[in-house]
């Protein structure tokens, strides 16, 4: 993945619950997949959801771009790519979801998350030492 610093991949199935009458796979849901592979590469980072809030702070979504390419289907495995691409000022991902079957490229999206403050409830412009830390250890 072009820009990233840091990747994580997780391929898993979808499910029935995830496709419309005609059983492709609701566009809103590609949002969901994006979760799952954020949630993947935050993890691998040290820096998941319960590690945030105990560093006192929140990540809220505040941009969210998606392209559909191609559709997935009941029964298809799904493929995606989470790559780190900002973390100093935000969180950025870039997300790649395939059909992991065939490895046809379905959806390119990104996603910025901002840091919060549980405290304050104060928006910060620059991601907490800890994450930036954690990121860079890795690199």
């Amino acid at each position: 993945m072009r820009n990233a610093k840091i990747c994580e991949e997780i391929v898993f199935p979808v499910e029935f619950y995830d496709v419309d009458s005609m059983r492709v796979v609701y566009h809103g849901n590609y949002v969901n997949y994006m979760e799952k592979g954020r949630c993947a590469l935050l993890n691998k980072i040290g820096f998941g959801y319960h590690e945030m809030e105990k560093a006192g702070y929140m990540f809220p979504v505040v941009d969210i771009k998606v392209k559909y390419l191609h559709s997935l289907t009941f029964g298809d495995k799904v493929k995606v790519v989470a790559g780190l691409t900002e973390y100093e000022n935000c969180i950025r991902i870039a997300y790649e979801i395939y059909n992991a079957d065939t490895n046809e490229l379905c959806t390119k999206a990104e996603s910025t998350q901002m840091a919060v403050e549980i405290a304050t409830k104060e928006t910060k412009f620059v991601c907490p030492q800890k994450f930036v830390s954690l990121v860079n250890q890795l690199l």
